[in-house]
């Protein structure tokens, strides 16, 4: 086990130096090789060009390319010093980017923001998680029953509609028709009641969308998995019904499961842009979709950054969980 422990953070690593090398080409040397001004990116279009070249300056933009890639790196584990145009900004780590419209370091904004995004993924997925798997499962074990048509019909339903409808939908009918909840977040650490009130209709609203998409492959893996020669030789060795699906069928079924929630719950933390936008939510998702707005590239690089590291987070967690479940993974 320990010996797999180290072959996935070594893998992680690696990754994660490989992401960061991207996503530095993705925002610096694409659009050099374009013919597009990085420095007027950063600042706007209708930023003067003393202010575009003292940015060029800051971000080194006329230093070869590996001092470039170095100073991203170093930005990021041990923070970066921008100095041009006449002052000096230093940038803690990790460094993710400085504002030049705000004059403000990208980490702390995001930092801000990110609370709000990790309480609606983590919330959102428990939901989604329970509805999903269970009416998966019960629509594998009665299939061809009105219970699997209707749960199915319903799935179809979650898939196919955009969230902002049912977002909205929900927003017109709980709030502003039957005044059941208030439609305005709250913080945490303000009053965690009315917090949790608050996140109710964007969690459901959102796990709807999942739950819909989890129930429709644990029905497909679960199907599979029941015609498996293991499962007839448990029930021929006469263990009860429950223990074969507990023990036996569970455990198979929950790798896709797995594998589907590191991606999901990694893009999510990275800004759940639709629902956010939806509630009016102060997170990561709505706090891009106002940089794009606003042509605040920084931002947009920090928040690429965010979701990038938490996807590859997800997926570390999601290889360990997968040598629990199944121990012969760890033979991989």
């Amino acid at each position: 086990m320990l010996t797999y422990l180290i072959r996935r953070v070594f893998a992680a690593a690696v990754m994660l130096g490989v992401i960061i090398t991207v996503v530095f080409c993705i925002f610096f040397l694409v659009p050099k090789w374009a013919g597009v001004d990085i420095a007027s990116s950063f600042v706007g279009k209708q930023a003067d060009p003393a202010a575009v070249e003292g940015v060029r300056q800051k971000l080194g933009l006329g230093d070869p390319i590996y001092v470039q890639v170095w100073e991203f790196f170093k930005g990021i584990f041990v923070g970066r010093t921008y100095a041009g145009g006449g002052d000096t900004i230093h940038c803690a780590a990790p460094c993710f980017g400085y504002s030049f419209r705000s004059e403000q370091a990208i980490w702390p904004v995001l930092t801000d923001r990110f609370p709000v995004t990790l309480g609606l993924a983590l919330g959102a997925a428990v939901l989604w998680l329970i509805l999903g798997v269970s009416a998966g499962v019960l629509s594998a074990l009665k299939r061809g029953s009105l219970w699997d048509r209707g749960a199915m019909v319903v799935a179809l339903a979650g898939v196919s509609l955009p969230i902002y409808f049912t977002g909205m939908l929900s927003l017109a009918i709980f709030v502003f028709g039957l005044h059941w909840f208030s439609g305005t977040y709250v913080p945490f650490t303000d009053n965690p009641g009315k917090w949790f009130t608050g996140m109710i209709l964007p969690w459901v609203t959102l796990a709807f969308l999942y739950a819909a998409m989890y129930a429709r492959i644990t029905r497909a893996t679960m199907m599979e998995i029941l015609g498996e020669d293991y499962i007839r030789t448990a029930r021929a060795k006469g263990l009860r019904e429950p223990v074969v699906i507990r023990k036996h069928a569970m455990r198979s079924t929950m790798t896709p499961i797995l594998t589907m929630l590191g991606m999901d719950l990694g893009a999510l933390i990275g800004g759940a842009i639709l629902t956010e936008s939806t509630f009016n939510l102060p997170g990561l998702g709505r706090e891009v979709l106002l940089a794009i707005r606003n042509q605040d590239l920084p931002v947009i690089v920090g928040v690429t950054l965010i979701t990038s590291l938490a996807v590859l987070f997800a997926n570390l967690v999601v290889d360990i969980l997968y040598a629990v479940i199944d121990p012969r993974v760890r033979l991989t």
